[in-house]
């Protein structure tokens, strides 16, 4: 595809109008202000008038369990931990296999809608997650969370579907699932299980998914069974850091915390919205940037956040950042979107994504701005940013595919899914 007369987030994150980008296979192989000669033209394939429009990375959600989508709306009001125990853990025990396929479908119809083209996905049910996430033609860093309080990981059965996925899916559609390991988190696991899923990691040469220091009772916990560490201070004990790391939330973290972190280089993804619905706190991003850390974007379950709207959880966490600090100079407008973007791709150990480059992988949204809500433009960034909404994405591409285009799903049947998911819904609650 050829995007004519466009303007673009550059690889430096800065704004350039008027230009033309385009794309054969899965990679951006033009980027000028100048059109490509007419000889070179019809390489790219159809034309895209790019007017009024924007060209972004696409996103990357850094923390999500798609199949909870089946929740939205259902545990409400309640703190993390009553949260889980009196809702959430009851209705996860009533789960199957199709009400995953069509949870999780649900939930990549709505993200290519906002333009969210890869997510780093920890949950269950691999095989059907897979099954909906190929279908919609999106990229996936995904993990069988492993939840092992008691006995040896080799007689926990998520221990070894964590196993039998890596083996089965790492680098599977062509590379846009890859395999990551989890442990669900400190406090889910005891020493013998953190150990085993630390060294599958080593085993195959993999990342490491974990939920690291989400609430102040977390931490306070961990201290009392792990001679006063927090969870930072445990896992790096553990070995953990030698892989590469995406540390989910990170919400209460000491000055300590923050040098190993830094010094491990371990990727952080910060959940600003769905941290305030549970009261869990505020990620200090302002204080991680300036330490180097690299801070992704991440909207956990559309249990605990309700959307995935992108440009609503980017202004959440620029705003957060700033209430953090104290500082309303910090969070600049093109850190925000690195994160939301660049950051995210980093994380998940894609080299070639979340940029726009000649080279790179064309994982690429379209954002109008000839909607009110994106008109005077001052600063381009600065409004999709602050002012632009998910809404105003018009085209999705992921690996040079166009998913969704001018309100048009081009890999999902989205009314099946809402209706299958509504079937699921009422099932697993008749069942309660």
């Amino acid at each position: 595809m050829l995007f004519e007369r466009i303007g673009m987030i550059d690889e430096n994150f800065g704004y350039r109008s008027d230009m033309y980008v385009g794309t054969v296979g899965d990679k951006i192989i033009y980027i000028s202000s100048e059109a490509p000669s007419e000889q070179e033209a019809p390489l790219y394939g159809d034309k895209y008038d790019g007017k009024g429009k924007v060209l972004l990375p696409g996103f990357v959600n850094a923390h999500g369990h798609s199949p909870m989508s089946l929740m939205r709306g259902y545990g409400e009001n309640l703190p993390l931990d009553r949260w889980l125990n009196e809702l959430i853990f009851p209705f996860e025990d009533k789960l199957y296999k199709k009400a995953v396929y069509w949870g999780t479908l649900l939930t990549m119809a709505e993200s290519i809608r906002y333009g969210i083209v890869s997510t780093s996905d920890m949950y269950y049910f691999i095989d059907d997650m897979l099954r909906a996430i190929t279908t919609s033609g999106s990229k996936v860093n995904i993990s069988r969370s492993v939840v092992c309080p008691v006995g040896k990981p080799e007689d926990c059965i998520g221990f070894k579907e964590m196993q039998d996925t890596i083996i089965m899916y790492h680098g599977f559609d062509e590379g846009r699932v890859l395999v990551d390991a989890s442990i669900h988190a400190e406090y889910t696991n005891n020493d013998d299980a953190v150990a085993a899923i630390i060294a599958e990691t080593k085993k195959h040469d993999i990342r490491m998914h974990v939920h690291v220091s989400e609430t102040a009772s977390e931490v306070e916990g961990c201290k009392e069974r792990h001679n006063g560490m927090t969870p930072v201070e445990y896992f790096d004990s553990m070995g953990m850091f030698d892989q590469p790391t995406l540390a989910a939330h990170c919400v209460w973290l000491t000055e300590n915390d923050m040098d190993i972190l830094a010094a491990k280089n371990v990727h952080v993804a910060s959940n600003p919205i769905s941290n305030l619905k549970l009261t869990s706190g505020i990620c200090n991003v302002p204080e991680l940037y300036k330490r180097g850390i690299n801070v992704a974007l991440g909207t956990d379950s559309s249990t605990s956040n309700n959307s995935l709207d992108f440009f609503e959880e980017m202004k959440a966490f620029a705003l957060l950042g700033k209430i953090k600090s104290g500082d309303p100079a910090a969070m600049k407008p093109e850190q925000v979107l690195y994160s939301a973007t660049r950051a995210g791709a980093l994380a998940q150990g894609r080299e070639d994504c979340g940029i726009i480059k000649v080279g790179c992988k064309a994982d690429l949204i379209v954002v109008d701005t000839e909607v009110p809500n994106m008109q005077p433009v001052h600063n381009m960034i600065n409004n999709l940013v602050y002012s632009a909404c998910g809404k105003d994405v018009v085209l999705t591409m992921c690996d040079g595919r166009v998913l969704y285009k001018d309100g048009e799903y081009l890999t999902i049947d989205v009314e099946k899914t809402y209706a299958e998911v509504e079937i699921a819904r009422k099932k697993i609650l008749s069942q309660l």
